[in-house]
């Protein structure tokens, strides 16, 4: 149950600028983005919320995050289709007259990898699961530039962590497939003051040679925060490492 999650994480650094910030979620559900959320709502913001059901958990949830943020909108749709996100991005999400911060979630389960063996399945699926994020970014990000503004589109992928050589296959493609992205985007992006960063599933490579991991909501809530503030402002580019916070609260 996501109740267990929408408090406050006093571990979580607080950023007195990003108060009244305008921040897309797309993606939001009880299971995931929960502490993303309530980070921004915690920090004032003004929130435009997309989720793809309707439902008490989600009634519940919204009426908390509208409890603490400046503002909130909710929209529930769908965007898995490439259309729908773009007139997703080019209209409801810009309902506030522009962005200062873009987060799309991307969920990838086991039974979206089941029975997908083939390497042009699993390139096909990672396609599909990167799509609308992608399209968002870009759309989302020429926004930023014609309103002048310095803002942040943070692409999140949770899934679990690989248990069988096909989901590590799509584990690795996927990374790649996001990490080649993101860096495109953020060069495409960089002389204009708009930054675009992702986080993704750790893959074989990266686990074998170390390094910090996110593993918790509360930590990709923290970066969320790190990266829309002043802080982060030098970040753009990088793809960050999370593992095992899938249908976690995020």
């Amino acid at each position: 149950m996501f109740m267990s999650v929408v408090t406050h994480a006093p571990s979580v650094p607080v950023y007195a600028e990003l108060a009244g910030a305008r921040v897309l979620l797309t993606g939001l559900s009880p299971t995931a983005g929960v502490d993303l959320a309530r980070g921004f709502a915690d920090h004032k913001c003004r929130l435009v919320l997309q989720t793809r059901h309707d439902g008490p958990e989600t009634d519940a949830l919204m009426t908390l995050l509208a409890e603490a943020a400046a503002e909130t909108q909710h929209f529930s749709t769908d965007l898995d289709d490439g259309d729908a996100a773009v007139r997703f991005a080019q209209g409801p999400a810009q309902s506030l007259g522009g962005l200062d911060i873009a987060i799309n979630l991307i969920e990838v389960s086991p039974s979206d990898i089941a029975g997908r063996s083939s390497l042009d399945e699993i390139e096909t699926l990672v396609s599909q699961k990167l799509s609308a994020a992608t399209l968002m970014t870009r759309v989302i990000a020429n926004r930023m530039r014609l309103t002048l503004t310095e803002g942040l589109v943070l692409n999140v992928v949770l899934m679990a962590p690989a248990t069988n050589d096909a989901e590590q296959a799509f584990t690795g493609i996927l990374r790649a497939a996001l990490a080649t992205v993101t860096r495109r985007e953020a060069q495409t992006w960089a002389d204009k003051a708009i930054r675009i960063n992702a986080i993704g599933p750790r893959g074989a490579i990266d686990e074998a040679q170390g390094g910090a991991c996110l593993t918790s909501g509360t930590d990709i809530a923290a970066l969320a925060l790190y990266l829309a503030s002043r802080k982060g402002r030098q970040l753009t580019g990088h793809i960050f490492d999370a593992e095992g916070v899938a249908a976690a609260g995020c």
